[in-house]
């Protein structure tokens, strides 16, 4: 990805890309509405699951093998655990300076 870019779908479909939006989208989201009530973990692995979903539709399309498809909910776990433990450390050395 050229950092003179925004996003695209090639770069979600990476690892990096989704563990990026995902937490995002997750410290924007977690504290809006129904959602505030859901455990953050929970939502993060929603998030992950469905920018998978999308980026892995719009990069190969919706005709991949069933293959593909079945690895998604095992890949939203590694971004979605990821993103958490990215946003911990973040915490974590704030709270330190």
């Amino acid at each position: 990805m050229n950092m003179t870019e925004f996003l695209s779908w090639s770069f979600l479909a990476t690892f990096v890309g989704a563990a990026a939006v995902t937490s995002l989208l997750t410290q924007f989201l977690k504290n809006i509405g129904v959602l505030s009530k859901m455990p953050t973990q929970a939502l993060s692995y929603l998030i992950a699951l469905f920018v998978l979903l999308i980026s892995t539709a719009a990069t190969g399309g919706f005709l991949q093998p069933w293959t593909v498809w079945a690895l998604i909910p095992f890949n939203a776990v590694l971004v979605s655990t990821s993103s958490n433990g990215a946003y911990q450390a973040i915490v974590r050395t704030k709270g330190k300076s």
